[in-house]
């Protein structure tokens, strides 16, 4: 795969489909998941993230309101929570931050692009795409 920067804004476009994108994010060591958690957060807080993001993106990750990560998205300021989100450890925890902070990016960058970006703009991942069959944002239920 590409450039990390790229696969995380394909995911979040729905140019590239969450099964691929999950096994990627497995296929990373430790270290590497930390450093795209938390350059997710990074992501979000750019797209101008708000704490009204929270429903539709837990939703969109497929998560239940009690998971860690859709637990801690919703209590709180977003910057703080997203980086508390990208700091989960437990493997399982880790592989939901990464659904739910692919979903807030989502939700927070459509709402850009609409905003501000309608009659174009500068910004090289909202000009990108991949020949990958049209992939849904939703995302199924997480298991655990």
């Amino acid at each position: 795969m590409a450039d990390p920067y790229v696969i995380l804004n394909e995911l979040a476009q729905g140019l590239r489909p969450m099964p691929q994108g999950i096994e990627w994010f497995e296929g990373l060591s430790t270290e590497e998941r930390s450093n795209t958690l938390r350059l997710l957060s990074h992501f979000c807080i750019q797209a101008r993230a708000t704490a009204e993001d929270a429903p539709e993106s837990i939703r969109r990750a497929g998560l239940r309101a009690t998971h860690t990560p859709a637990v801690l998205i919703t209590r709180g300021r977003i910057d703080q929570q997203l980086g508390k989100i990208a700091a989960l450890t437990p493997h399982n925890e880790r592989l939901k931050s990464f659904r739910l902070l692919i979903a807030v990016l989502a939700v927070a960058d459509e709402r850009r692009r609409e905003r501000f970006c309608s009659d174009g703009c500068g910004h090289a991942w909202h000009r990108l795409s991949v020949d990958i069959p049209e992939a849904s944002t939703d995302i199924p239920e997480a298991s655990t």
